[in-house]
């Protein structure tokens, strides 16, 4: 699957509109890190908890403890694991979670891609409580 073509599409979208000039590439980043999300991510997980999903939201998710959304049945694995996701853990994750923690319920296709991740990750970061949540640069 070519998890680019949505970013590229958001990021012409965001240089065709007016008042590019003041949009910061921070900006961009995310939106094509929302892009890339509801192609890769969003069919499974919500990025608003109050939104119903399969799998747990992943608003908040930088910083939180792993396997520790109330009511989500998680694998013992994800539970006892004791990691916290930062963002070389969502990283990782993101690029072979099997590989990363074994016993784990998800089934995922992995993304490889570092840019990509690079933009899921700046919008993850968009979604989590910035009281909460440290600079993912």
């Amino acid at each position: 699957m070519n998890y680019l073509a949505p970013a590229l599409a958001a990021l012409l979208a965001a240089t065709a509109a007016p008042g590019f000039a003041n949009d910061t590439f921070e900006e961009v980043k995310i939106s094509a890190g929302q892009a890339l999300f509801d192609e890769a991510c969003h069919r499974c997980h919500a990025d608003n908890s109050e939104d119903p999903s399969y799998g747990p939201s992943l608003e908040n998710i930088l910083y939180r403890a792993a396997g520790s959304v109330e009511d989500y049945d998680y694998s013992t694995a994800l539970e006892a694991s004791g990691i916290v996701w930062t963002p070389a853990a969502l990283r990782a994750w993101m690029e072979d979670n099997q590989g990363f923690m074994p016993g784990t319920k998800m089934r995922h296709v992995g993304i490889e891609d570092r840019t990509v991740q690079d933009f899921i990750l700046a919008y993850l970061d968009s979604i989590s409580d910035s009281e909460r949540n440290k600079s993912i640069d």
